[in-house]
C-alpha cells in the first residue's frame, strides 16, 4: 500500500522547522469503499466532521464505510484556535436532516452511529432538540447504538436534558485540552462548564456511557493532564481518548510537540489506574475514531 503522510506545514513550529515523525505516516487504504462512502454522503447532502475538520483518519474510516455525521449545518459560532470548521453566518436547520442521517446509517450498515455538530450558540436550545431527533431517527431506522458528541450548550440544563430524553448509548463531550490553555485553544468554552455537562449526564442517567477526549501536543504538561484525568474520574466519566493535535492549516495553533507512541501508552496506563472503564490513546486516536470499539462492556 502507498504511504499516507498527514498534510501539515511544520515550518511555523515554535521550536523550528522539522519533518513529521515516522509514527505519523500511515498506509493509504486502497479500493472503492472510500468512493462509495463519499458518494453516499454527497447524494444525501450530509456533512461530516471527517471532511470539515480535515481529520487525518478520513481515508481509513471512509474505506470502512463509516463516518461521523455532523449536523446543525457546517458553520460554527465559536472561533476555536484548533478547528478548521468554518465560522460565519449560520443557516436554518433542515427538518429532514435526521431522516437523511438515518438513511445514510442504514445504507452504510452501521451498528454504532456517531453524531456530532457544529456549535450553534445562535439557537435558543443550541440545537439540542435537533440532536435528539437525530438519535431517535437513527435508532428507529437501524436499531444501531447511537453516540452523541455534543457542544456544551452554554451549560443549559434543559438542553442537555433534551438530548438525554432520546437515550443515546454514549454521551461524548470533549474537553480538548487542559484548563490553562482553554482561552487560546477553545475560545469561549469553559473547562468547568464542560465538566459540569458530563457530570449532569452521569447524575441524571448513570446508565449512559460518558466519554471525553483530549488533544496532546498543544503545550500541556504531564501534571496538568493528570489533573484533568482526576477531574474526569471525580465525575465518573467512563471513557477517555487521547490523541495528537495536528494543525489543520498554517492559520491554526501550531503544534508545540509531537508526542511519541510510548508516551501515549504511559499516559493511558496512568489513566486506567484511576478507574476509567476504557482508555484509548495514540497519535491518531480521535474521540469518534473506531468509536464502536471503545464502548465498555
Amino acid at each position: 500500500m502507498r504511504t499516507l503522510t498527514v498534510v501539515e506545514r511544520p515550518e511555523r513550529h515554535p521550536i523550528g522547522a522539522r519533518r513529521l515523525p515516522d509514527w505519523l505516516k500511515r498506509p493509504l487504504p486502497v479500493g472503492n469503499e472510500n468512493f462509495f462512502t463519499e458518494s453516499l454522503l454527497r447524494d444525501l447532502k450530509l456533512e461530516t466532521v471527517c471532511e470539515n475538520a480535515r481529520c487525518p483518519n478520513r481515508p481509513e474510516c471512509y474505506s470502512r464505510r463509516t463516518a461521523t455525521f455532523m449536523v446543525l449545518g457546517n458553520v460554527c459560532t465559536r472561533p476555536c484556535g484548533f478547528c478548521s470548521v468554518p465560522r460565519g453566518e449560520t443557516q436554518p436547520l433542515e427538518d429532514d436532516e435526521p431522516a437523511r442521517v438515518a438513511e445514510a446509517a442504514a445504507r452504510l450498515g452501521l451498528k454504532h452511529v456517531v453524531i456530532t455538530s457544529v456549535t450553534r450558540d445562535d439557537l435558543p436550545d443550541g440545537g439540542a432538540d435537533h440532536f435528539a431527533r437525530c438519535v431517535v431517527a437513527v435508532r428507529e431506522r437501524t436499531g444501531a447504538a447511537v453516540e452523541v458528541l455534543t457542544p456544551d450548550f452554554l451549560g443549559d440544563a434543559a438542553a442537555i436534558d433534551r438530548v438525554l430524553e432520546s437515550s443515546p448509548d454514549v454521551f461524548n463531550h470533549n474537553l480538548e485540552t487542559v484548563p490553562r490553555l482553554y482561552r487560546r485553544v477553545r475560545g469561549r468554552a469553559e473547562y468547568r462548564r464542560s465538566l459540569d455537562l458530563l457530570d449532569r449526564v452521569k447524575q441524571r442517567r448513570p446508565d449512559i456511557v460518558t466519554k471525553a477526549g483530549l488533544m496532546l501536543g498543544l503545550g500541556e504538561t504531564t501534571d496538568e493532564l493528570f489533573d484533568v484525568f482526576a477531574d474526569l474520574r471525580a465525575i465518573a466519566c467512563d471513557v477517555l481518548t487521547l490523541g495528537q493535535y495536528l494543525a489543520p492549516t498554517l492559520k491554526h495553533i501550531p503544534v508545540a510537540r509531537y508526542v511519541p507512541p510510548s508516551e501515549f501508552d504511559d499516559l493511558a496506563a496512568r489513566a486506567r489506574l484511576l478507574g476509567f472503564r476504557q482508555v484509548v490513546a495514540g497519535p491518531y486516536v480521535r474521540s469518534s475514531y473506531h468509536a464502536d470499539e471503545m464502548v465498555p462492556h
